[in-house]
């Protein structure tokens, strides 16, 4: 069972707020909820960390990869960074469920936030351990940017399998 996020799908977003999870996003989260069994009446759990105001994207967590999280916060050393984790990935969260349907209702504070108020699309991404939710157009546009910087200075039709091989 893949037990990561990958692919990028943009996904109907209705004005409630339905949108519908990718339906291979949905079996990592089922995976990865000890609590949710095939038939059950538990849905799989979600954690959608919604973070500060640099966050220009919503990003989702496994019951998994969150406890894996939470983890490295309670190692850390008490101090203004360890209080700062504790912020970001406890208070600025929403906790939810995927519906039966395969579902999730983002509450419009949410959909503000990433500039969905009234876009019809939302961009699913997956980024391995987590998913990242996007406005579909700050999507592109930080993606191009990233490639850019990624490929600056580099044949232009270069195979991007070589830089896995070199140094940074």
């Amino acid at each position: 069972m893949q037990r990561t996020f990958r692919g990028e799908f943009p996904q109907k977003i209705d004005n409630k707020g339905r949108v519908s999870i990718p339906a291979n996003f949905r079996r990592v989260l089922e995976a990865c909820d000890p609590d949710w069994l095939p038939g059950g009446s538990a849905d799989p759990k979600l954690i959608i960390v919604y973070g500060d105001a640099s966050r220009q994207f919503l990003e989702g967590y496994s019951a998994e990869s969150m406890a894996n999280v939470e983890a490295k916060i309670k190692a850390m050393k008490s101090g203004a960074r360890k209080q700062y984790m504790t912020r970001f990935f406890s208070t600025l969260t929403w906790d939810t469920t995927v519906d039966s349907s395969g579902r999730l209702v983002l509450p419009k504070r949410l959909r503000d936030k990433i500039g969905l108020t009234d876009a019809t699309e939302a961009m699913f991404a997956g980024t391995l351990d987590t998913f990242q939710i996007w406005h579909p157009d700050a999507y592109d546009a930080l993606q191009a940017q990233r490639d850019a910087e990624a490929l600056d200075g580099f044949e232009p039709g270069m195979d991007p399998t070589m830089m896995l091989d070199m140094e940074e």
